[in-house]
Parts: C-alpha cells; sequence; structure tokens
C-alpha cells in the first residue's frame, strides 16, 4: 500500500511539473513539438487533418490534465486549426465560449500560460470574426502568469494583418506555424541571450510574406521567445544566422569561424519553403551540418528564423535530440528540393498511398556517426505541399532512434 502511495505521489509530481503543448493543428511543424520528449500533447485522434481539431475532445483533454506551464493555440481551441479559421462560421461570442476552458485550466491548475492567436491572412471570409475575437482578448493579456500574443499569417503586399495586428494591446509579430516552438522556448528556457548574424540578406529588407524589416521580424521572434539580443562580443548563448542566399561559400566560411566560437542556428532565408542546395552542399561537404545547433528552411522567413531559435535554444545541452532535430530539419529540406517536386509531378491530390513511394529516393546520409534512414512517411493532410517522415537514427554501435 505504501509502495502504491509513493508511486502515486511521484507520478502526481511528474503530471504538476510537466508542460502542456496544444498545437495550431497537426501540419509537421505544429506537431513536432510533441514527439520531442518535452512537452506533454492531446491525442493525436483530436487533431484530423484538414477536418480540423476535435474541440469538445481537446477541451476535455485541457481540463483533466495538470501540468506547470501550458502553451497553446487559440485557434485550435475557438475554430478547430488555421485553416478553420478563416471559414468556420461562428459568431465572436461562441468562439470566446471555447476559449474559456484556458482560464478554467489557469484556475484549477495554477500554471503559466502563454497563448497565441493568428490575425488571418488576406483571403480568408471571416476576418472581422477572428479580428473581434482578438480585440476581445485584450484584458487577458493584463492577468498574472498568462502571456499572450498574436502573429500575423502570409502578408502579401497591402495586407491589412500588420497594421490590425500593431493595433492590438499585446504583443504582435509576423509567422503562424513556428509560433507553438517559439513560446515553448520562452516557457521552458527564458533569458536566452541570443547574436543576430545576417548574410546575404540586409537587416532592413522587407521579406516576403511577412510586409516588415528583417530586423523587426527578429527582434518579435526574439521579444517573442522571451530571449535577449546580445553582441557577439558579449558571449552569446546562441548565435541565430540568417542567411539570404548569393554566396554560399562565403556563408560556409562565415559559419566555420562563427562556429568554433558558439552554437549557431542556421535560418536558410534564401528561397520561400525551400533552402538552398548550393549552401546545403557546402555544409554537407565540410562536415558543418551536423555541428549546427539547429537549421531550418522549411517556410516563409518568419518560420525558419522562429524555428531555427527555438530548437536551438531547447536543445542547446541536448547532444541526442539536437540531433534528432538536424535529422528532421533535413528531411523538410529533402521534401523541398526532391519529395515535393516529384509527388507533385506524378500524383493528384487528395493523395494516393502509391505517392509514399518517393521515400525510395531519398539518398544515403551520414549524420555525425550515425546513418539516417526514411522508412516511411506520410501525408496528414494528403497534398504534397507537407509530409511526416518516419527517420530512423543508427548509430555505430548501439540500439537505433526513431524520430517522427
Amino acid at each position: 500500500m505504501a509502495g502504491r502511495l509513493s508511486a502515486l505521489v511521484l507520478l502526481l509530481g511528474l503530471a504538476l511539473g510537466q508542460t502542456l503543448y496544444l498545437p495550431l493543428d497537426d501540419r509537421p511543424p505544429n506537431w513536432a513539438p510533441c514527439a520531442w520528449g518535452l512537452v506533454l500533447c492531446p491525442p493525436r485522434a483530436a487533431y484530423r487533418g484538414p477536418e480540423g481539431a476535435d474541440e469538445a475532445l481537446l477541451r476535455a483533454w485541457l481540463l483533466a490534465t495538470p501540468g506547470e506551464r501550458l502553451v497553446a493555440s487559440l485557434d485550435a481551441l475557438a475554430y478547430g486549426g488555421l485553416l478553420q479559421s478563416r471559414h468556420r462560421a461562428l459568431s465572436p461570442e461562441e468562439a470566446l465560449a471555447r476559449l474559456e476552458p484556458l482560464l478554467s485550466w489557469r484556475g484549477r491548475h495554477g500554471g503559466e500560460v502563454f497563448l497565441f492567436g493568428v490575425v488571418p491572412r488576406w483571403d480568408a471570409s471571416r476576418r472581422e470574426r477572428n479580428l473581434e475575437v482578438l480585440r476581445r482578448l485584450a484584458p487577458w493579456a493584463l492577468l498574472e502568469g498568462l502571456y499572450l500574443e498574436a502573429v500575423w499569417d502570409d502578408a502579401l503586399k497591402d495586407s491589412p494583418a500588420p497594421r490590425e495586428a500593431r493595433e492590438l494591446p499585446y504583443p504582435s509579430r509576423p509567422g503562424a506555424d513556428e509560433a507553438g516552438q517559439v513560446l515553448l522556448l520562452r516557457a521552458l528556457r527564458p533569458g536566452l541571450r541570443v547574436g543576430v548574424v545576417y548574410r546575404g540578406v540586409g537587416a532592413e529588407r522587407v521579406t516576403p510574406y511577412e510586409a516588415l524589416p528583417l530586423r523587426e521580424t527578429v527582434a518579435g521572434l526574439l521579444r517573442s521567445a522571451g530571449a535577449q539580443e546580445v553582441a557577439l562580443a558579449e558571449g552569446p548563448d546562441l548565435v541565430l544566422y540568417a542567411y539570404g542566399g548569393q554566396d554560399p561559400r562565403g556563408a560556409a566560411r562565415e559559419l566555420l569561424g562563427l562556429m568554433a566560437r558558439f552554437p549557431v542556428a542556421l535560418a536558410d532565408l534564401a528561397r520561400v519553403n525551400r533552402g538552398d542546395p548550393g549552401l546545403m552542399a557546402y555544409l554537407q561537404d565540410l562536415g558543418l551540418y551536423g555541428r549546427l545547433a539547429a537549421y531550418a528552411s522549411w517556410g516563409t522567413p518568419a518560420n525558419n528564423l522562429g524555428s531555427a531559435l527555438a530548437q536551438g535554444g531547447l536543445f542547446l545541452s541536448q547532444s541526442q535530440g539536437r540531433l534528432e532535430r538536424l535529422a528532421e530539419a533535413y528531411f523538410a529540406y529533402w521534401w523541398g528540393e526532391v519529395g515535393r517536386p516529384h509527388v507533385r509531378a506524378r500524383f493528384a491530390e487528395p493523395l494516393p498511398e502509391e505517392a509514399q513511394g518517393v521515400v525510395a529516393l531519398w539518398p544515403y546520409w551520414a549524420l555525425e556517426g550515425y546513418r539516417v534512414d526514411l522508412e516511411g512517411l506520410g501525408f496528414p493532410w494528403r497534398r504534397a505541399f507537407e509530409a511526416q517522415g518516419r527517420l530512423r537514427l543508427h548509430p555505430l554501435s548501439a540500439p537505433s532512434r526513431l524520430v517522427e
């Protein structure tokens, strides 16, 4: 009896100390942290691809699960996810009522809460409704132990989203699919000291989908992460390297020098949703890729900067976790260069199972003493834009590690 009671107390202590994460949806950038061993996530069945999340299941899980911290997407609870938030017919009152469990969780379990909502992009039919909900949440930003921010999604030229976001009385910045990762960094490792280096892209350049100078996007990401920008001379914990293309050889030489002094998280901004093959070739040939703190090339500039920053900070002292994140990031790079073009040229959407045969194109690839195998992949939304890879790292002598 005493033994069972001790086990119960131990489990309760672990539960109270855990971090809960409620993703925006189940596309890979949003769902990925659920497999990192850092957070507790809702049952995968609560997320149903393009159909959207089961809000009732999410609410039930949330209220029944204690923790020390909660990082959560407002759009997942209110509308079922990002795609659904653009067009789902709900009144502002209905959407706000679906968010009440967040305050109930905080009142019941007493944990810190980190929330993000999305200012919708230009083609959303429910833009005014979503903005009204974000405006009415302003009092939440004043609550002790609760952090609230808004991110704007895919702001093309003349998009009203940046202006609308700035009018909200709480922090805002560009991005969306990296927001959960960045808030996890704020929740789990606040105060990270970050040096920023720009290569091949001016800090004042207005980048695609952000409608802001790059320097302001970076500043917003650091603020979201609870991080502090410092000069290289001050010895940062992490260097965020923003690469804009044009000179991969020069970038590789600069990275070689930086990596001798600091952990470096590389955000490849050369192209939207794809990396620079020239830079990747240099990274591989010089043995630099496996020494990076993090790498990201899968999305928009804000997506890549946020992912590189978050993963670099979260796994700064975890060698195995760092390598697993680098393997995932390389898969995302490979998907943009090889997998996605191959599948789009041969299959119509929704994708059939035969499209999974693209795994045969995966190259032999070594990462810091491991062979990385792609053992399969899935299409959570049955489209070619994103894929979920099942990677296995085979060390020279030890059981293999599966990364999903």
